[in-house]
């Protein structure tokens, strides 16, 4: 039976990185639940690789169609922007495991409802807040519109989104470390997955 495996972690954890080396990995054989999103683009990203980029008027539309499983609204500096899943047929339980980046609990716990306990798989990436914090900067510094801000915001809030008691209470069980060595991380996850 087929996993949906969770990639979960804060804010430049490094979660998309191995999100993508996973999904390279093709004996691993994953498919890629892509989310959707209302904010920019950054630069590099691509339709449909990283996210379905869509607006307010596509999110409403996917919500009245009944396709949303789970949706995140942050209010930002910039507005409003939008982060959610929707049931496009990507996940079939007789079929392939499939791999999503639901970067939160909230997320991950609404796919364990919408897809059953038996069917997803938290993954959680951590990395010690120092790297990551050095890792947002560069990011940012790479943008033709900085949002040192945003970048604040969000650093702030994955620390309360992600404590130790919140993550117990969700399940979340099997976290790797994404410190200094990018690939033992990746192996230990693909590892994992295997044995699924």
């Amino acid at each position: 039976m087929a996993k949906i495996i969770c990639l979960l972690g804060k804010s430049c954890s490094g979660k998309d990185t191995i999100y993508k080396r996973l999904l390279a990995d093709a004996s691993l054989n994953l498919v890629p639940m892509v989310s959707y999103t209302t904010r920019p683009r950054r630069a590099g990203e691509s339709e449909g690789r990283e996210y379905h980029f869509t607006d307010e008027t596509g999110f409403e539309r996917l919500k009245a169609e009944g396709k949303i499983i789970e949706d995140r609204a942050y209010e930002t500096v910039y507005g409003i922007w939008r982060y959610f899943t929707v049931d496009d047929g990507t996940f079939d339980k007789n079929g392939k495991n499939v791999i999503a980046a639901a970067g939160t609990l909230p997320a991950f716990e609404k796919l364990k409802a919408y897809y059953g306990d038996e069917n997803v798989c938290p993954v959680m990436i951590e990395t010690d807040d120092g790297i990551r914090l050095e890792r947002a900067m560069r990011r940012e510094k790479k943008q033709a519109a900085p949002r040192y801000k945003e970048m604040c915001r969000r650093f702030i809030t994955d620390s309360e989104d992600f404590s130790e008691e919140k993550m117990r209470a969700a399940g979340v069980d099997n976290v790797f470390m994404n410190n200094e060595d990018l690939d033992k991380c990746i192996r230990e996850v693909a590892d994992f997955i295997r044995k699924l």
